[in-house]
């Protein structure tokens, strides 16, 4: 079973062409668009700050999504939301805290991105990799490694993983919502 709940006078906002699998759990200042699909047993949580989450994103089983508010890892400012691009992938147990994700990203199964963290357009991270608070992951880099570093630019065949896999995502989301 899946559960929207409101938090204070926040009740997410999903858009009628989502797909949300068993066990997900969306509370509070949330926005989702067109054609996303949120997988098993994920969590997105927006109590203290915002989400949103673009178009055709595709968030795999087990993520958890917040966000700050003031206090230590605000750095003196009023928090931070989390802001999911187009086109993102975000595998499977990913840790994703208020930070900004860049169209056509891949989020590596494990990883965690923290806080006030930039992750650009077509940046890859690896899979378990933890990106450290405030860091910025340029357009086309992958990084890997805990605490993670930049590694080296993506090839053309990673970028067109990058752009094939949220169709992939949204196309078995669509044989799940046939069962």
């Amino acid at each position: 079973m899946k559960k929207i709940l409101k938090y204070k006078d926040k009740f997410p906002k999903i858009k009628d062409s989502v797909f949300l699998a068993d066990g997900v759990m969306i509370i509070g200042d949330v926005n989702i668009e067109d054609q996303s699909n949120i997988w098993y047993n994920t969590v997105i949580r927006a109590d203290v700050n915002y989400i949103r989450i673009g178009k055709k994103c595709n968030i795999q089983d087990g993520t958890v999504i917040h966000v700050s508010s003031y206090g230590f890892s605000a750095k003196g400012k009023k928090g931070s939301p989390t802001i999911i691009s187009d086109y993102v992938t975000i595998g499977h147990n990913a840790t994703i805290h208020a930070c900004e994700i860049g169209k056509n990203a891949l989020i590596g199964m494990g990883s965690v991105i923290l806080d006030q963290s930039k992750i650009e357009d077509f940046a890859f991270i690896a899979a378990g990799a933890i990106v450290p608070p405030g860091s910025k992951v340029g357009t086309r880099e992958l990084w890997a490694g805990n605490p993670a570093r930049f590694v080296r630019k993506i090839s053309d065949t990673e970028e067109r993983l990058l752009i094939n896999t949220p169709e992939v995502y949204y196309n078995l989301s669509q044989e799940f919502l046939k069962k």
